[in-house]
């Protein structure tokens, strides 16, 4: 038996709403670098759009996931993990409460105590069921699990403090994206385990990351590059690699962690234009979302919420 964890984010550029960070973990029959989940699920999960429903997506978000096109294709993958991992939520604070119980305490945004989500949020097609029950078929068949899943929903101000403290943006990633793994790995273990990500804001160095995580244990760096960084601890090797999303557990943290960003938004953009109803939502990426500071501006006054709550500085 063995772990194989993947781990990566959504909302790391945006000026609004919040970035999401999650690690989903695997548990596989045979050692986790000799299993390629793309090949124990083919035919039902696929890196490339489904033409008439025949299979799952699951890819980077930003391949899955077009505004113009709405949530389904993201939430069918999502909704179907979660399935496998006798998840039930059927609102969006349910979901956040179930995949971040371990996760820092903060007093919820306005926007997030306000309202709530009915989960699906858009209505998914008959055969998105079918694919579900044959995903955990096939994961009963070659036992395999998906034992994990943890995000982190950091708010503007608590990445603010964050990137102070670290005096760096990608370095308050590596900690949030490290403080999941802690939940789901432990260099104890007496099963293999690899740990797969994409590359934290073109960081190369995360030696330290990974022996903080390891306490007294020694890690072993094999490769530190643009491509690639590696280390060994114990039995588990960690990888940090650009295009990490072409991994399968990767790719799907990325979904989840797209999901989440995304409902937020809804949220977020409810709040305001609930307030102002001539108001275009935004996505929160820079350009657009100094306009839309501008514009909720004296609104934002009236209802005492500081920029420190509203706007990530980095």
């Amino acid at each position: 038996m063995g772990l194989i964890i993947g781990m990566d984010e959504a909302g790391y550029g945006p000026n609004l709403g919040p970035l999401v960070v999650t690690a989903v973990a695997w548990q596989v029959p045979d050692h986790p670098r000799q299993t390629d989940l793309w090949q124990e699920f083919a035919g039902i999960v696929d890196q490339i759009p489904p033409e008439q429903n025949e299979h799952l997506q699951v890819a980077d978000s930003k391949k899955v996931y077009q505004s113009g096109k709405g949530l389904a294709a993201l939430e069918q993958g999502v909704l179907a993990a979660l399935a496998l991992h006798e998840n039930s939520a059927s609102t969006f604070h349910e979901l956040w409460r179930s995949l971040a119980s371990n996760c820092p305490d903060e007093i919820p945004d306005p926007w997030f105590a306000e309202h709530d989500l009915e989960v699906p949020h858009q209505s998914l097609p008959e055969q998105a069921h079918t694919l579900r029950q044959r995903w955990k078929d096939r994961c009963l068949a070659r036992g395999i699990r998906l034992v994990g899943i943890r995000s982190d929903v950091v708010s503007p101000q608590r990445f603010n403090r964050l990137t102070r403290d670290c005096d760096s943006k990608g370095r308050a990633l590596t900690q949030i994206s490290m403080n999941l793994v802690r939940q789901l790995w432990s260099v104890d273990s007496s099963e293999p385990a690899l740990i797969l990500a994409d590359k934290h804001g073109g960081r190369n160095a995360y030696h330290e990351f990974v022996q903080d995580l390891a306490g007294d244990r020694l890690v072993m760096c094999h490769s530190e590059g643009s491509d690639s960084s590696r280390y060994r601890v114990h039995n588990s090797e960690f990888r940090f690699e650009a295009k990490g999303e072409r991994h399968l557990p990767v790719a799907l943290a990325s979904m989840f962690s797209k999901y989440l960003r995304e409902l937020s938004m809804v949220l977020f953009n409810r709040y305001w234009t609930s307030r102002l109803p001539d108001l275009k939502p935004t996505a929160g990426y820079p350009g657009d979302a100094r306009r839309f500071r501008e514009e909720i501006r004296g609104l934002q006054e009236s209802l005492a919420i500081s920029d420190e709550v509203l706007w990530r500085e980095r």
